[in-house]
């Protein structure tokens, strides 16, 4: 097992090789002279690790945009009518998941069967305070009731007490527990609380513990996503990872911006009205 020492060594070193990149500008692929986020060989590996919503460029129709949101409602007092609506208009649009509390799980999943829209929900949430075990049990109890994909908040705390190696295995519990069930596994930095050293740190150790999603934000936190947060996150872990912009996306500009700096999915309770601005 890598010592706390190592992973700290480690990351300082992933650390600065991506502050020297962030220097200058990426040029295009060498096989087709596309951006890379364009380029078809390198955005193979998220379609083989089941990505399959990326692929939009600012000038996208509107159903692309549909097919990278997350509909979102986590708000504590959201009834059932208001699940069920959200449900509905998820299928109607064609967004990517609903988003949802854990207690709602198995009424969306049932709502949802066979319209293409998957559940998404979240462990640990709001606060990545809850200990390992009980985020992994959160996970698979969530996939057992349908869940398809899982949001969870990572230990802040231990992030910013450089105890990397408690929070690499606090992701790698939930990494695993998805596995099992065939779901994707989303990890939530809440960006607002970090300096941009942690933000890499916090990346990186997600990528080594084999999550398929970086997430900027709970909605809940102090800040939302921002456009060099995205980006930020983007460089770090590259093209074989996905990374979600959560919290502060309201409209089809700022979304557009989002997608722009490497978003490959937008949290979003305004999805509707993303995707029906500007008359599309």
């Amino acid at each position: 097992m890598t010592s706390p020492w190592d992973l700290e060594r480690l990351t300082e070193l992933v650390t600065d090789a991506v502050m020297a990149q962030l220097g200058s500008a990426e040029p295009p692929c060498a096989c087709h002279q596309l951006g890379h986020g364009e380029c078809p060989d390198i955005m193979r590996p998220l379609v083989e690790r089941g990505a399959d919503r990326f692929g939009l460029t600012a000038s996208a129709p509107h159903a692309g945009f549909s097919g990278l949101i997350d509909h979102t409602l986590l708000k504590a007092d959201a009834n059932q009518d208001a699940i069920e609506k959200l449900c509905r208009e998820a299928a109607e649009y064609k967004f990517a998941t609903v988003c949802i509390q854990p207690t709602w799980v198995r009424l969306a999943a049932g709502i949802l069967q066979g319209t293409g829209v998957g559940v998404c929900t979240v462990a640990g949430f709001p606060l990545g305070a809850n200990a390992s075990d009980v985020k992994a049990y959160e996970t698979r109890r969530a996939v057992f009731d349908g869940a398809s994909e899982v949001d969870m908040v990572i230990n802040i705390g231990a992030l910013k007490s450089r105890d990397y190696q408690t929070v690499e295995d606090d992701i790698r519990g939930v990494v695993r527990a998805c596995r099992e069930g065939g779901a994707l596994s989303k990890v939530i930095l809440e960006t607002a609380l970090l300096d941009d050293d942690e933000k890499m740190k916090a990346s990186t150790l997600a990528a080594a513990a084999g999550a398929d999603f970086v997430k900027t934000s709970t909605g809940f936190g102090p800040g939302g996503a921002t456009v060099e947060d995205v980006a930020l996150m983007r460089q770090v872990v590259g093209e074989r990872m996905g990374v979600k912009a959560a919290g502060g996306v309201r409209d089809r500009q700022t979304a557009k911006q989002m997608v722009q700096a490497g978003a490959t999915r937008i949290g979003a309770s305004a999805g509707i009205r993303i995707v029906q601005e500007n008359g599309s």
